[in-house]
């Protein structure tokens, strides 16, 4: 039976729906849901490959105490009695929990009512403070509540669209895709990206302001500046609706952030500066879209208040096509803060140290312990874990070791942690490995509830396969560990719909308009209501017969004087390294990866288009440097290193490098960025700064580097780097090595019974080709080489490895005789190869519609079109394409970690 779900990866928001075809092996076709508003049955290619990701294979399915399987009694016992001897011994904030936008609704809810209703602490924090919190902030003490004032439909309505520190055509690409539409129907809308790096995103802008990093506040500090000069201000709506005007005039002229002083800060042309500032003075719908390069850093706040700012001056809030938007990096990171996620937040968007508030949730909960200040925030309530002074932590559906700055830092706290608590669907995390108790939580697919996109949309995510295992719901392990605490009345739920219910009727409380978050006209629902509950924007009060698309459209916000307030706002300088790290190391996502790849990494079709790790470096850098392209090099300071291939590309300002946050050691070697970030952040929201960290680069002698492929995971001869991953049922592992390499080695270690051996050298070490048969099967592939990696061809070997018709001679060979290599992966969705477009081209092509007419790359999610514009662009100017590396300019996202 088919059923609507949502897509658990970004903040769009997109449904689903699900057609289950073998409920025991976890098998489901997926569709795009075209009545879903946010998508319209659009999915990019990570929802494409979700039904990818399903399988038991990497799924813990039995609760373990310190190792050993027990069932859940004993589990359950043993995290309640953990847990109480903490509290009795060393008190309430020697516990905590840290939480993650990946849990539905109605989990953040349990867990935060526990914790903060009934332990006597307010020690929750979630992942969410990495990605989001920032923008919590600023719109708290600019706005009044934490409240996104427009929709998607704004941004295809503006004339204008400012883009700054996303990539979304990469990390929200059917939004993307909207807008891209919008900017083809309409060729007069303007579209502005701001960033360092030239990302994909770029493709479709008018004017892409490639400022400094770091400088951002200074850019929206100048634009407001601008503004006051200009005198291009609403001065009706200033008067009548906001407060501080005055005061905030008064700080910019003492800014005196001209357009010499801005462009100089920014590192930006001034003709190029002068026209985005022109554009946003003269264009009346406008809308500014912000997200993680706005968000993690030291100065956030400041940051993404300016930018509110210059919406409040205009008068450009609440109106169709004009409002700030911030878009959120994770699927439920809203619904997490409306339930009160954050550790200086309550429920329903009530504010811990507001003692009315404290008032309306303890009664509402029959509890007089809620706490009467914020607690920590995730930097320091991981470094209380360190210092000892938390003693038990909860960590739900995220991975802190791979995520968190100083991640070295926080793998050593974990490690001497008292106790450990980890619910988690997958197996193997880096965080896992380090628990004491080790809880199986239900899957995706086996999950019931709701979650809040980034335009305040809640949809459901309805469970369509059976749980795995002995896996259960997030919110029933936390119920069963409430009622062993003996809190049983207070946790009486009985499924999703019982939380949803008692959650909606809380936002109502005492609630006559004078909060934003108020969905109780949803609290009467039964469960077949709440099952059938279709996507619907909040507030929705009781009153109400629809949800409301805009926000603030009255001009009244939820301040004590019912006006929006210009706040004080300090722009910094750009970040400037130091001789011992010269390199500025921004962080993010790329196009098929997802967080720490616990999903992402099943999918083999999503690991081929970036298939390791990488850090991108300007060719300058790289030949000041002496760094080939996809040498193996170090990336390091004073915290930590890590070992990547690197990647020239014009797109990254020199002096400043890139990496992805998504390889982890469970992937790979050592390419967790996070080792390398310092724990500064923003002084109001404590999210911390992943965009600009000091490094050094420099190459690692190697003396072979090899190839592996094999039926199942082996161990590895001595190497200094190694990242593998999926294809079908191969592993495929690329590894190199500082000391000397032998056939006979390798067979000894690989030995099996009855495996024969096929082995050929050149005599001098410098080339050895290794395969072993079972019954006559090929079980394992090897080469390796000096200097670079052997040069195969990886769709034409895998398929010959699993046919088994050629000799050893012919595999050996690791591609068809006489053909080169087909190429990147460039269209995941259906699988096309960079040498396939190539040969469209060749034979006529010359438009993305073309090439997609002969080769389907570019006609689903439309991610891989700028990378075609590449390869189109390549290809005018030479008649012929090397296709052993990848042509792409089209790099990874100014986003991070959530």
């Amino acid at each position: 039976m088919n059923k609507r779900t949502t897509c658990p990866y970004c903040g769009v928001g997109c449904g689903l729906i699900a057609d289950p075809t073998d409920t025991q092996e976890h098998i489901a076709k997926l569709t795009g849901d075209q009545q879903h508003p946010a998508n319209r049955g659009r999915l990019c290619v990570k929802g494409s490959s979700l039904h990818e990701t399903l399988g038991m294979e990497t799924r813990l399915l039995k609760p373990q105490l310190y190792g050993n399987e027990v069932d859940w009694e004993q589990a359950l016992d043993e995290v309640a009695e953990r847990l109480q001897r903490c509290i009795r011994e060393h008190g309430p904030d020697s516990v905590a929990f840290y939480v993650s936008g990946q849990l539905l609704t109605e989990d953040y809810y349990v867990a935060n009512k526990l914790i903060k209703g009934f332990l006597g602490t307010a020690n929750i924090d979630t992942n969410s403070r990495l990605c989001m919190s920032t923008a919590v902030a600023a719109h708290k003490r600019v706005l009044g509540s934490d409240t996104v004032p427009g929709c998607y439909q704004d941004l295809e309505l503006a004339d204008l669209l400012i883009i700054t520190g996303s990539n979304m055509a990469w990390t929200h690409p059917v939004i993307y895709q909207r807008i891209a539409a919008a900017k083809q129907a309409r060729p007069e809308m303007r579209i502005v990206v701001i960033d360092p790096r030239r990302t994909a995103t770029a493709d479709i802008a008018d004017l892409h302001l490639d400022l400094a990093p770091g400088s951002d506040a200074s850019l929206f500090t100048g634009l407001f500046s601008h503004l006051l000069a200009s005198d291009a201000l609403d001065h009706s709506f200033i008067d009548k609706h906001t407060e501080g005007f005055e005061d905030a005039q008064h700080r910019s002229r003492a800014a005196a952030m001209d357009l010499a002083t801005t462009a100089q800060r920014c590192q930006l042309d001034r003709e190029k500066l002068q026209t985005f500032y022109d554009w946003f003075t003269q264009t009346e719908k406008t809308v500014t879209v912000f997200s993680q390069g706005i968000n993690q850093s030291i100065n956030g706040v400041s940051q993404a208040s300016t930018i509110l700012h210059c919406h409040l001056a205009t008068g450009r809030i609440g109106k169709p096509g004009a409002c700030p938007f911030s878009i959120t990096g994770q699927p439920n990171a809203m619904g997490g803060r409306e339930v009160g996620g954050l550790a200086n937040q309550l429920a329903a968007h009530m504010d811990i140290e507001n003692p009315a508030h404290r008032r309306i949730v303890g009664n509402f909960w029959g509890s007089d312990r809620l706490p009467v200040r914020p607690g920590l925030k995730a930097v320091e309530l991981f470094d209380a874990v360190a210092d000892g002074k938390v003693r038990f932590i909860w960590i739900m559906a995220t991975n802190p070791v791979v995520s968190m700055p100083e991640a070295d830092k926080i793998k050593k706290a974990l490690t001497n942690c008292d106790c450990v608590v980890v619910s988690d669907c997958v197996a193997d995390t880096d965080t896992l490995r380090l628990a004491d108790i080790r809880l199986p939580a239900a899957g995706w697919g086996e999950k019931d509830g709701t979650v809040t996109n980034s335009e305040r949309c809640i949809s459901r995510q309805r469970a369509f396969l059976p749980l795995a295992g002995d896996a259960k719901p997030d919110w029933w392990i936390i119920t069963a560990v409430a009622r062993r605490l003996g809190l049983g009345k207070q946790f009486p739920y009985q499924c999703a719909a019982d939380i949803f219910r008692e959650h909606a009727l809380l936002s109502g409380q005492d609630n006559a308009g004078g909060r934003d978050f108020d969905i109780s006209g949803l609290a009467m629902l039964d469960n077949d209501a709440y099952d059938q509950l279709a996507p619907t924007q909040w507030p929705y009060p009781v009153a109400a017969r629809a949800g409301r698309a805009r926000m603030f459209e009255d001009g009244r916000f939820f301040t004590r004087s019912g006006r929006a307030q210009f706040v004080d706002t300090t722009p910094c300088q750009a970040y400037s390294s130091d001789k011992r790290w010269p390199l500025v190391l921004n962080t993010g996502r790329i196009r098929d990866q997802w967080h720490t790849m616990t999903r992402t990494g099943l999918s083999a079709r999503l690991q081929q288009h970036v298939p390791e790790p990488f850090v991108e470096l300007h060719p300058d850098d790289m030949a000041r440097l002496g760094i080939q392209p996809q040498q193996l090099v170090q990336v390091r300071n004073e915290l930590g290193s890590c070992t990547v291939k690197a990647r020239a590309t014009t797109a990254q300002q020199t002096g400043t490098a890139f990496m992805p946050i998504h390889w982890n050691d469970c992937f790979t070697t050592a390419a967790r960025p996070c080792v390398l970030i310092e724990s500064r952040f923003d002084a109001i929201s404590g999210q911390p700064a992943f965009k600009q960290t000091g490094v050094a680069v420099s190459p690692l002698p190697c003396r072979w580097h090899a190839t592996l492929i094999s039926r199942h995971r082996i161990d590895l001869p001595t190497h200094v780097y190694w990242s593998s991953r999926r294809n079908t049922d191969w592993h495929i592992t690329t590894l190199a090595g500082d000391c000397d390499l032998d056939i006979a080695t390798l067979k000894t270690q690989w030995a099996s019974p009855g495996r024969t051996w096929a082995e050929m050298d050149d005599g001098s070490g410098d080339e050895i080709r290794l395969l072993a048969y079972d019954h006559n099967k090929p079980v394992i592939w090897f080469a390796s080489q000096r200097e670079t990696a052997p040069d195969i061809d990886e769709p034409w070997l895998v398929a010959a490895m699993h046919a088994t018709t050629l000799n050893a001679l012919q595999l050996a060979a690791g591609r068809a005789s006489g053909q080169l290599a087909s190429g990147a992966l460039v269209c995941s969705c259906h699988q096309v190869r960079e040498s396939t477009i190539v040969d469209a081209i060749v034979s006529g092509c010359r438009s993305v519609e073309s090439v997609g007419e002969k080769t389907r790359a570019g006609t689903n999610c439309g991610s891989c079109i700028p990378e075609i514009t590449a390869l189109l662009t390549t290809s005018s100017t030479t008649t012929t394409l090397s296709t052993k590396t990848s042509t792409t300019t089209a790099t990874a996202t100014t986003e991070n970690v959530c």
